[in-house]
């Protein structure tokens, strides 16, 4: 049996369907050394590779934030602050920080902002924020980002009455 003249090799970049990107050692058609791999919401995996496992590494942020597994001192229960409130300071009072971009990108109407893109309710699918499809979200999830996340429209909502009254 021969080997298959395609089988990924030495040093390269390999685009996944995901449209994240791997930029480094490869070894029998596998993510095998140093390399990094880079999603499309900015963040990126620094790591070394064993057969297409990662055996250590770094994950970054699209903001520089870089996730550290212990001692993580970001938006924890103690300091609910984002990273760049942590870098650069508070706003004054009555000037509210509503996502970790400043400002905060717009949303379509109609849809949510759910963190890694945006979320139409009525087609039930996620896109990137560059408005490539991602996934369609099962109930769970549609029923998560309905109830938590940013919407793409004002509502004004009153002062509920108690029936009783």
């Amino acid at each position: 049996m021969g080997t298959a003249p395609w089988r990924l090799e030495g040093s390269g970049c390999y685009m996944l369907p995901t449209m994240s990107q791997y930029k480094g050692d490869m070894k029998d058609g596998m993510f095998h050394g140093k390399g990094t791999l880079y999603f499309p919401n900015g963040g990126k995996y620094d790591g070394v590779w064993d057969h297409g496992i990662a055996k250590e590494g770094k994950y970054t942020f699209a903001d520089g934030l870089e996730f550290k597994e212990k001692n993580w001192h970001y938006c924890d229960g103690y300091d609910r602050r984002f990273y760049t409130e942590i870098c650069s300071g508070l706003k004054p009072a009555g000037i509210s920080q509503l996502t970790n971009l400043d400002p905060p990108r717009p949303i379509p109407e109609g849809c949510y902002d759910c963190g890694d893109g945006f979320y139409n309710p009525n087609t039930r699918v996620v896109t990137d924020y560059k408005l490539r499809f991602l996934r369609n979200a099962d109930d769970d999830e549609h029923e998560w980002i309905i109830r938590t996340c940013r919407k793409g429209w004002d509502e004004i909502i009153g002062r509920k009455l108690n029936p009783e009254h």
